[in-house]
């Protein structure tokens, strides 16, 4: 069950508490968002507290459909969010694609 201080990565939309984005990162994404006591500016800018639907990713998610569905079978165990209300800023997009990071939003608006 998520909770009030619950939000969701809006690059890959693993749910964590807001302080262990803080304090610990994104599990998935530190290396290219740096999260990590970055509160003001990342945490803020790269999650949202409004999410619907999740998933719980297990270790064996490359088997998983549902998984491979959402783009999240190379991603670490644990909640993800179905679908993740908010976008990435559009200098965060920007950064993303200097590290050929293609970013894909969780809204719903992507067309694949």
């Amino acid at each position: 069950m998520s909770s009030r201080s619950d939000r969701a990565c809006m690059l890959c939309g693993i749910i964590q508490p807001y302080r262990k984005f803080v304090d610990k990162g994104c599990p998935n994404c530190e290396s290219v968002l740096h999260y990590q006591d970055n509160e003001d500016n990342q945490v803020q800018d790269c999650t949202s507290p409004s999410f619907e639907g999740l998933v719980a990713l297990g270790e064996d998610s490359k088997e998983s459909w549902v998984a491979r569905w959402l783009r999240i079978d190379s991603f670490v165990a644990g909640l993800y969010a179905v679908k993740i209300h908010g976008k990435l800023p559009p200098h965060i997009i920007e950064d993303l694609q200097e590290q050929n990071v293609h970013y894909r939003p969780r809204d719903g608006s992507a067309e694949d």
